[in-house]
């Protein structure tokens, strides 16, 4: 991989250790309407989509409908555990701090949920400066769809060609991809062949990611 000249990072997952605190949120208050789910099923199936999405697949496995306030009682009660359970992505605060090209943050997420979650973590002064905090939230563009990743980069004043993308999730590699991204899969034990399917190079602890980004040495082919 040639040096990139932006990378992209996606939040939940990437930097912060976030997706499993808040499906098992989902699940307890899912499970007093009748909804049966395995933790890890749900990481899989849930990462990287919307809310909304995730909140649908859920309520076609209930015996009884969800309050309409499901969603924002959901956001309430996952705020309140994120700030005391929340903790960053092991080793990319080390990765942050040695990154010698620009980069910013892009997310299915709403802004105030990555903000909290970034602050929580100490990671927020990384990406407040200069705006670099970005959410489908606003512009209407949630993945597998690439719109965030090219508003991204377009605010960044890059080409996608020019970028690197870095995600955990189906949804994001398939975004990436569709929106002529190179994109790194930050992968967990189970989903690296899925990640690796959708056109993702696979990396497994956030110490490999210099070397993949070739920002650790002179030779950048």
């Amino acid at each position: 991989m040639t040096k990139p000249g932006c990378i992209i990072f996606d939040c939940d997952g990437v930097l912060v250790d976030s997706e499993v605190i808040g499906v098992k949120v989902l699940l307890d208050m899912a499970s007093q309407y009748g909804v049966s789910m395995d933790l890890r099923e749900a990481v899989e199936e849930f990462s990287g989509i919307r809310l909304k999405e995730g909140i649908k697949i859920l309520q076609q496995k209930a015996s009884s409908p969800f309050p309409e306030d499901f969603e924002q009682a959901f956001r309430a009660r996952s705020y309140e555990v994120f700030k005391t359970e929340m903790r960053p992505v092991n080793g990319i605060k080390e990765v942050l701090d040695n990154l010698s090209v620009p980069f910013c943050v892009a997310s299915s997420g709403p802004m105030e949920k990555m903000k909290l979650n970034l602050t929580v973590t100490g990671l927020i002064s990384y990406f407040e400066e200069g705006n670099r905090i970005f959410s489908g939230y606003e512009i209407n563009s949630w993945k597998p769809d690439p719109g965030i990743f090219l508003h991204a980069a377009k605010m960044m004043g890059f080409s996608p060609a020019e970028c690197v993308v870095i995600e955990d999730s189906k949804a994001g590699v398939i975004a990436a991809h569709r929106g002529g991204f190179r994109v790194l899969g930050y992968a967990k034990p189970f989903n690296g062949d899925e990640l690796r399917k959708e056109g993702a190079t696979v990396f497994y602890a956030m110490q490999e990611l210099p070397s993949l980004l070739a920002l650790n040495h002179a030779n950048t082919h």
